[in-house]
């Protein structure tokens, strides 16, 4: 593994290097006496995430936090860079078309394509569960959990949590902040940029303030989309690409077509009139926009396929642009009342979630059925929309009481609402099969409706005992109860036809309930004031439900159908069990602090992405018992008054624990043989101890930051980091055409000069400008070139779907903020 460290490896995103924030507090008065704050300790950061203030090196958990100052220093601006911090966290990067899939200690069955599945960690914005990948603009800190949180944090937490912390309005200061961001990437022929604005104002002094924040961010995209048809169902997508005139009659290309926009905007009331209550009105809103994936098909393609050799590494071939936009809104109140013996917390929130997208879905048609090929300028695209709407509600008692007794209650609920419209077109197939059609829309040749809506109710609390100065205990339990409801519906209407009404889509009703508990034991010694040691078991759920696609019919008919056979209908809630083991320690007047966790987690019903027998569609199932187990390692230092440094590794072997038969596919009797069947349904089985994919088992980042003062009054920063990985692979056990991608690592190296109210930061990201696959679409059975050649996709000289996403290339800018205090 560690042969993966050399040079020519070296780079991604942004340094690893923790700086600790004494360092950036510096920043804003070097013409004080600099030796003086640069020889101090490493900060304290205070965190929230056990429901109580608290610092990371005294809460008996694994917790990383990053504040603002470390993400300044760090140009850390979202959560893949915050990922580099934090041992055991994994965000494989697919480019801001697709949710890049965030994975803690190898607890992952899927690497690639559209997530089906809620994940196994939350995010939340605050107080509030928000899955949203959010810009770090006016964020106090980001907290990460590592291992399952069900007992305080409840569904979604199987792996752990990831809390953003919103800068709360000050109310006795009025500050303006503005930055900005200009950069290139070196495969791309566009620049990007970034600015932000920050207004903090005080509207009643030291009783009401007012803090909102803009902030606008725009990447120029790196993958060019060279073969794309000019025209759906007129032009031919696939052509003699020798011919120039027949290129330039068929064929248009957008280069650098994976750009992204996103737009970000808060804001917050405050109103504390006094000691006792506190009140604050947050509203936020992010719109991301993106013009493709960031996928390539660079040697991904059949060798038979006239593109193979014309595709480059940063190029897709696909007939389509696949561009998306999504909005997510929040609304939330949070009231805090002291009462004495304890605080009563209420926080409320209302998320709204929409997307609108297109995708290429022409290699899924060509296997369904191959006759499409007749259609010279057949290509088929999708319009697929959804919206997601959530309440959340939790009152919460926290004890106040200075005693060996502490304890904190609660109730929770969820209700989340959604529905999805999906179709799929087939531009100019009406016209040349001919005859009379009914249809709701020309060339609809297929419609997917659902709906669905999950409730989710619990009580929950801890209770933690001081049996003496170093020694506690704490237990806690989550009790809870949910439903969940889909209703969905699908039809062909080329086929079908008679299909003139949206209304006439037959739908069926999928209903699940559940109740169950969630359990923690926490022990905690304290060596010392510097030392503690600490022994948890915790559990983490994750609700079951629906696939939203129909039920197949008893005779399936000629024409295609995609449908859901019984064991495909729906999935079951899956769980965790966490054991761990840890120690934090400070050392040398907190110039040093070195925490290491061993971790054994057992997951159950393992949720994990599949595909319909019958019309390929993506699912949920379950993959029966895993486990992943390994260590966690982190440590920070101050190494002189100018030098600091930063160095995390974990290790975590995850695999299935338990056979899971009929995993990707089911053979039937009514296609395939004994004998054919007796050969390839067992590389389609999930069997005990394969590996879990989109993960490896082996990450390591290193840091260091050197401070001087330059100029007489500035302080220069330079910063430089080091992440790395060992391999990660595609699906469970390298089954069903799963692939080995080779690990990498990257480097990136800044320059920051800060002035009393300024800095501004020269960057290089992804420095050797390393080219790496990070994760896969599809497998290689759809390029002709699986396992068995037998069940490969039809026509593989045509198909284009499958291809890697890959790391963005080496990112050179320039930044700057300001800030002023009026």
């Amino acid at each position: 593994m560690f042969s993966l460290f050399r040079p020519s490896m070296i780079a991604l995103a942004v340094s690893t290097a923790v700086l600790p924030s004494t360092f950036a507090h510096a920043q804003t008065q070097p013409n004080t006496d600099l030796k003086a704050q640069l020889s101090k300790e490493i900060e304290t950061i205070q965190v929230t995430a056990t429901r109580r203030k608290g610092t990371v090196q005294e809460a008996p958990l694994n917790i990383t936090a990053v504040d603002n100052d470390v993400m300044k220093q760090q140009n850390i601006t979202d959560l893949e860079s915050v990922s580099r911090w934090v041992p055991g966290l994994t965000i494989t990067d697919q480019g801001g078309r697709e949710s890049s899939p965030i994975i803690v200690r190898g607890l992952n069955t899927n690497s690639s394509e559209r997530a089906s599945d809620s994940g196994t960690v939350a995010t939340y914005l605050g107080e509030i569960p928000l899955s949203v990948n959010l810009r770090l603009t006016d964020i106090e800190r980001v907290e990460v959990l590592i291992g399952p949180q069900g007992t305080l944090y409840g569904a979604g937490t199987l792996g752990g949590a990831i809390r953003y912390m919103l800068k709360a309005p000050e109310l006795d200061y009025t500050e303006v902040q503005v930055s900005g961001d200009v950069f290139a990437l070196s495969e791309s022929d566009g620049q990007g940029g970034e600015f932000g604005a920050v207004l903090n104002l005080p509207l009643i002094e030291d009783t009401l303030a007012l803090r909102t924040s803009f902030n606008h961010y725009t990447n120029p995209g790196y993958i060019d989309y060279n073969y794309v048809v000019k025209t759906p169902g007129v032009s031919k997508p696939d052509i003699d690409w020798n011919n120039s005139e027949e290129v330039a009659q068929n064929i248009t290309q957008h280069k650098d077509a994976n750009d992204e926009s996103i737009t970000t905007a808060r804001v917050s009331l405050r109103y504390q009139p006094s000691d006792v209550f506190e009140a604050t009105l947050n509203y936020f809103y992010q719109k991301q926009e993106n013009g493709a994936n960031s996928i390539s098909q660079y040697q991904s393609l059949a060798s038979s396929n006239p593109l193979a050799e014309k595709v480059g590494k940063y190029e897709s071939a696909y007939r389509v642009l696949e561009p998306n936009t999504q909005e997510d809104e929040l609304l939330s109140l949070e009231l805090k009342v002291d009462l004495d013996f304890a605080e009563l917390v209420s926080a409320t929130g209302l998320t709204d979630y929409e997307q609108v997208g297109q995708r290429d879905q022409t290699d899924l048609l060509y296997d369904i059925w191959p006759g499409y090929a007749d259609f010279p300028s057949f290509t088929a695209l999708t319009d697929d929309t959804s919206e997601v709407k959530n309440l959340t509600q939790e009152i919460r008692l926290v004890s106040k009481t200075d005693t060996e007794l502490n304890w904190i209650a609660g109730v929770y609920y969820n209700k989340t609402e959604g529905s999805s419209d999906d179709r799929e077109y087939t531009p100019g197939l009406s016209d040349f099969w001919g005859g009379d059609i009914t249809n709701i829309e020309k060339d609809l040749e297929y419609l997917a409706l659902g709906e669905y809506n999950n409730k989710e109710q619990a009580i929950f609390g801890e209770v933690g005992y001081a049996f003496s100065d170093k020694l506690n205990a704490t237990v806690g339990a989550r009790f809870y109860e949910y439903e969940v409801k889909s209703l969905s519906g699908a039809v062909t209407p080329l086929y079908s036809g008679d299909i003139s009404n949206i209304n006439q889509v037959p739908m069926e009703l999928v209903e699940a309930s559940d109740n169950g508990s969630l359990f923690k034991f926490n022990l905690d010694y304290k060596w010392d004031n510097n030392i503690m040691t600490y022994f948890t078991i915790s559990e983490g759920f994750r609700l079951g439900g629906g696939n939203g696609v129909m039920s197949c019919p008893e005779v399936l008919p000629d024409q295609q159908i995609i449908c859901a056979l019984p064991h495909e209908v729906d999935y079951k809630p899956d769980t965790t069990t966490n054991y761990e083991l840890g120690l934090k320690s400070t050392w040398f007047k907190n110039k040093l602090h070195l925490n290491i966790a061993a971790f054994n987690v057992l997951w159950n019903d393992a949720q994990i992405q599949a595909t319909t027998v019958n019309g390929k569609a993506i699912i949920t199932s379950n993959a029966g018992e895993a486990q992943s187990k390994g260590i966690e390692f982190a440590t920070r230092a101050i190494l002189t008054d100018n030098l600091s440094t930063y160095l995390t590794y974990s290790y975590a072997d995850a695999k299935l624990t338990q056979d899971a038969p009929a995993l990707f596919a089911v053979f039937s009797e009514d296609d395939y043989s004994s004998e054919e069947i007796a050969k390839y349904q067992p590389y389609y089985n999930g069997e005990k101890g394969d590996r879990l994919p989109g993960a490896p088992k082996h990450q390591l980042s290193f840091g260091v930051t050197y401070n001087t003062d330059v100029l007489e009054d500035k302080l220069l920063t330079i910063n430089y980091g080091l992440t790395a990985q060992s391999d990660v692979i595609t699906k469970v056990g390298l089954k069903a055409d799963g692939e080995t991608l080779a690990g990498y690592a990257m480097s990136n190296l800044s320059f920051r000069l800060a002035g009393e109210a300024w800095s501004t930061t020269l960057y290089v990201n992804n420095l050797f400008d390393k080219y790496a696959q990070t994760s896969v679409r599809r497998d290689k059975s759809w390029a002709g070139e699986g396992k068995y050649p037998e069940l490969s996709k039809a026509l593989p000289d045509l198909q284009r779907v499958y291809g890697h996403y890959v790391t963005t290339p080496r990112t050179i800018g320039l930044k700057f903020d300001y800030q002023f205090e009026l």
